[in-house]
């Protein structure tokens, strides 16, 4: 399907076509920008791109989306500069540039998208996009880059060329996640292992509620949290938060006394890197029902420490626990997006119904609700 509406857009053929996936974040959230450990799993969504090369330097990018205008965009591969203005295909292009910025010969492209990576989700639709835009031309062109590599540079995309500060987790997610695991990542140094996470067999399943609230990265709110975190790291003389043992908090926390704002940022991110290993021990452990209560005191320190919840993602956490959830919080960057209910299989429908309820009640919007299967990260479809 891809591969004929890539025909009936430029006339021809592609040369292949890939998919990347979105992703879910088990625990650690906002704790990757400061070098610190984070727990995605890839969803069975993907955004999937139809590619083929030009050698003319000219770049066609194309949307099926219907959240996109329906047109091609055409830009040229030696006029693209950081801060583009081209909209969604900044994301593409922005890799493309960050491909070329490093080094690598790209002589242009043309390109087609679909996807199924809700957006506004905070489900990494962004990072779907350059990922699979990245594994295309990294193949076509023969760049021999292993997926972190292609996650790096497409983190640089996002962070330069598109103007999102965000930091590493959503790409190598997309780039490097595989079927039936968690992702643990440390974003200092890029280490990773494969946690098996197969929820079935435990008899559980792990809902995602969209809320369908928007939010937006690049705005504003998130930067600021950034900001603050690299501004505490400065006040306490080490390269990052993660240099801050659960130990040492408190003695932290005194020497920030001066600077108010910034005790609940560090709070947050020194005591969430402790959540992710929890998690990764319960899960080695072969005890995921044990996870839920850290998902729950993780979406506490998000709502009160961090401070980037909002009610609509309080009252699934809320409401999902009433119902019997085994954990829930909020996933992603925040202030919008998307939330993890962790459950028992037999309760799934109970629970699901007792959220999309509570959100009637309070007259939200109905979210959108479906099961989260860690799957495959990026790669070549046909």
């Amino acid at each position: 399907m891809t591969a004929d509406a890539f025909r009936t857009t430029y006339g021809t053929g592609p040369e292949g076509v890939w998919a990347a996936p979105g992703r879910v974040n088990l625990i650690g959230e906002h704790t990757d920008y400061n070098d610190g450990f984070v727990m995605p799993f890839a969803l069975p969504h993907t955004t999937v791109a139809a590619v083929a090369r030009r050698a003319d330097g000219r770049l066609r990018l194309h949307s099926a989306s219907p959240d996109v205008d329906g047109g091609v965009v055409e830009l040229h591969v030696d006029e693209l500069e950081p801060g583009g203005g081209a909209g969604w295909a900044d994301y593409p292009a922005g890799v493309v540039w960050a491909l070329r910025d490093a080094g690598h010969v790209i002589t242009g492209a043309d390109i087609h998208f679909e996807s199924t990576v809700p957006t506004g989700a905070g489900l990494s639709s962004s990072a779907a996009l350059e990922v699979v835009t990245a594994v295309a031309l990294n193949e076509l062109y023969g760049l021999g880059l292993e997926p972190w590599r292609l996650a790096r540079l497409c983190q640089r995309a996002e962070n330069v060329y598109v103007g999102a500060p965000t930091g590493i987790m959503d790409q190598t997610a997309s780039a490097c996640c595989t079927e039936g695991h968690a992702l643990w990542l440390d974003t200092r140094d890029l280490s990773q292992r494969q946690i098996p996470f197969d929820m079935a067999a435990q008899g559980l399943r792990l809902l995602v509620v969209d809320t369908r609230v928007t939010h937006a990265h690049s705005e504003g709110e998130y930067g600021k949290r950034r900001a603050g975190c690299e501004q505490a790291a400065a006040v306490l003389g080490v390269d990052a938060l993660r240099d801050i043992p659960v130990d040492g908090l408190d003695a932290a926390l005194e020497q920030l006394a001066g600077e108010p704002e910034l005790l609940p940022l560090v709070r947050h991110v020194v005591t969430e890197d402790r959540r992710v290993e929890r998690v990764v021990e319960l899960l080695e452990a072969g005890d995921a029902r044990a996870i839920g209560p850290v998902l729950t005191e993780g979406h506490a320190s998000l709502r009160d420490d961090f401070r980037v919840s909002c009610p609509e993602l309080d009252l699934v956490v809320s409401a999902g626990t009433g119902a019997g959830a085994l954990g829930a919080r909020m996933t992603g960057g925040g202030f919008g997006g998307s939330a993890i209910v962790l459950v028992e299989e037999a309760a799934a429908e109970k629970v699901a119904e007792s959220v999309v309820a509570a959100f009637a009640d309070a007259g939200y919007r109905e979210p959108r609700v479906f099961t989260a299967v860690p799957s495959a990260g990026a790669r070549r479809l046909s």
